[in-house]
């Protein structure tokens, strides 16, 4: 496994993690089938957890973090993170960034996970009813009173990283040191475009979720829609990523894999992992095999000539010299 940082920040994060989105306490509730999946990424190096308040209503931090539990886990050896944004109940203050709602949501979680402290708090959208300044204060203040030690934006847009970063700067908070937006071969221009940029000029770092692409890019819709996949559970999903376009896309990347000895998930997340400031990919996992071929991609790396075939696929022309 490879360690990197988080932006210029002294946080050092395994380049795969493992986050609970959809799986964990969701689709997947057996607690040994979970203690197994998290046994085998500690096995391979991976030390950063990722989690959110919302994921399957808190059920995701409890299930993931009692799986570290009963694995005796040191807990200065791990990275945990959870999110804050989304509505946990009809109540009206119960979503949202305003500073009741962060600062009553990061006691919830440490609860729910049992732990003292995060290593690192997201704000898990950007909450347009509620003013920058109280939103940087209250996560300022979470990292103050050590309840997290970091914290970080979530598809936030790159104005929106730049305003919190200089007002922290100006009224002497802490700013944030790292965006977890969506990343991958098939949804890239944003981030590539306009994140990038602004999180370089911040000195922060990138945790990409959904480097899969919600799974297409491993292959597994070449055929159809296999039962009780994500696509087949999720019209969504589907309607987005599962496009012929895609399908064709992705059946042609298989030559490219092979040709590098990985498999198509591999690649794909080698890809995100060749831009220097993406710290971690955040990869899902339902069985140990999932885990075990994601992990095939801790130490990848792509020559320039591949990641031109790759992009040659999705009809990125090459930079002119």
């Amino acid at each position: 496994m490879i360690y990197r940082k988080l932006g210029r920040s002294g946080l050092k994060v395994s380049q795969i993690s493992l986050g609970a989105w959809t799986t964990y306490g969701g689709s997947v509730q057996d607690q040994k089938r979970i203690t197994d999946i998290l046994e085998k990424a500690l096995e391979g190096g991976i030390n950063f957890f990722d989690n959110a308040d919302i994921y399957a209503r808190g059920e995701g931090e409890r299930t993931m973090t009692r799986a570290l539990h009963d694995l005796a886990v040191p807990r200065h050896h791990l990275v945990l993170s959870s999110k804050v944004f989304w509505p946990m109940s009809d109540d009206v203050n119960d979503r949202g960034l305003s500073r009741k709602h962060v600062l009553e949501s990061i006691d919830m979680t440490l609860e729910r996970m049992e732990v003292d402290y995060l290593d690192i708090y997201f704000a898990h959208r950007y909450d347009p009813e509620t003013p920058m300044e109280e939103i940087v204060e209250a996560f300022s203040d979470v990292v103050r009173s050590g309840r997290a030690h970091y914290w970080g934006t979530s598809e936030w847009s790159a104005a929106q990283i730049a305003e919190a970063h200089a007002f922290a700067r100006a009224a002497g908070h802490v700013p944030p040191v790292v965006e977890q937006p969506q990343y991958s071969m098939i949804y890239r221009e944003r981030v590539e475009q306009h994140i990038l940029p602004a999180i370089e000029a911040a000195g922060m770092g990138i945790v990409a979720w959904s480097p899969l692409a919600m799974g297409m890019l491993t292959g597994k819709y070449d055929d159809g829609l296999p039962e009780g996949s994500r696509f087949a559970e999720n019209d969504g999903f589907a309607t987005r990523f599962l496009t012929d376009e895609n399908r064709v896309r992705v059946s042609a990347l298989k030559d490219v894999a092979d040709s590098v000895g990985m498999s198509r998930a591999q690649l794909a997340l080698a890809w995100v992992l060749r831009q220097p400031s993406v710290s971690s990919v955040i990869t899902g996992a339902t069985s140990v095999a999932q885990i075990e071929e994601n992990l095939g991609a801790a130490d990848a790396t792509l020559d320039e000539a591949t990641v031109e075939r790759i992009d040659a696929i999705f009809g990125i022309e090459a930079p002119q010299d």
